[in-house]
């Protein structure tokens, strides 16, 4: 967590902290998630992308993530 954290720390284009929760409640719902940290879709740590506005969700079904909830 502390590297996320430092990384995050270099980003400026972050959404909200309410946005940022609903995206790891959707994320942590998700049978995609291993190990409640990463995605087995793309192979990040969710934590770090779901913070970042320009990121989506990458499901192959569709994004589980709000539309526009980054913008």
């Amino acid at each position: 967590m502390e590297q996320i954290e430092d990384q995050l720390a270099l980003e400026t284009d972050l959404v909200s902290p309410s946005v940022y929760e609903n995206r790891l409640t959707e994320c942590a719902s998700c049978t995609s998630l291993h190990d409640k940290t990463t995605c087995m879709h793309c192979g990040c740590f969710v934590q770090f992308r779901a913070k970042l506005s320009y990121k989506h969700c990458p499901h192959p079904e569709g994004s589980r993530w709000e539309e526009g909830d980054g913008l």
